[in-house]
Parts: C-alpha cells; structure tokens; sequence
C-alpha cells in the first residue's frame, strides 16, 4: 500500500473576529467621537480675545479625547482588550453630562446621550464582545 497526499490542505484556524455586539458599540463609539473632535474644532470659532487661552484648552481638550475614544474604539474592533476600559469610563462621563441635560428643554439631548451610552455598555459588556475580548484563545 502506498502513501498517497490527502487531496485538501489541512484547515487552519481562522482568525478571531469581533462580533456584532462589539462591532455596534465600536460603531457608536466612533459616533461620539467625531462629534467629541466636531465641538473642538467649532470651539475655535468662538474664540473671544479676553477668553483665548480657555478657548484653545478647551479646543484641545475635544479634539484630544475624540481622538482617543476613536483609537480605541478601533483598537476594540482589533479585539485588544486594553481598549475597553477607556470606552467604559468615556460612557460613565457620558451618563454623569446625560444627567446634567435632563430638565426643561434640553432633556430630549440627556435622553440621547443616555441611550448611546447605554447601548455602548451593553455592547461591551455582551458574552460575545467578553469572550471575544478575553485574552485566552
């Protein structure tokens, strides 16, 4: 009897993916990102002369943690699982100024801000984004 080559390459292992749950709260975390950058860069138009250094802080400041909720939300789609403290914590600040919005006319924008970080957290925080983001294979 002779050896004959099996006629199908072996089958390797593909590689991990992130699932939707994660997929959606990378997603709304880019959301709040770009507005994050967004009302930084619309604060540099509303520089006054006697308020100039508290208008480039404040600039900087948006643009800064924009940036970096965006880094980390990609990074979270790559299934590092540094990159979800810093989404968590960036949600928690969101549900304290969601707070602060409730109450006479500006409410709905509490509401909406609410949500998105909600839903952000539940997506986190679903089985499929925690066994994604685990570190063991």
């Amino acid at each position: 009897m002779t050896d004959t080559p099996d006629p199908l390459p072996p089958v390797s292992p593909s590689p991990r993916t992130a699932p939707a749950p994660l997929l959606v709260a990378a997603s709304l975390a880019i959301v709040e990102a770009i507005v994050l950058v967004v009302q930084g860069l619309v604060e540099i138009f509303a520089l006054s002369g006697d308020r100039v250094a508290m208008g480039v802080t404040t600039t900087l400041f948006f643009v800064l943690y924009g940036a970096g909720l965006a880094f980390c939300a990609w990074a979270v789609t790559r299934l590092r699982s540094w990159a979800r403290s810093p989404i968590v914590v960036a949600q928690l600040i969101q549900l304290a100024v969601a707070w602060s919005f409730v109450g006479g006319s500006t409410t709905l924008i509490g509401v909406a801000l609410g949500l998105v970080a909600v839903l952000v957290l539940a997506g986190l925080f679903h089985p499929a984004s925690i066994d994604a983001l685990a570190d063991q294979p």
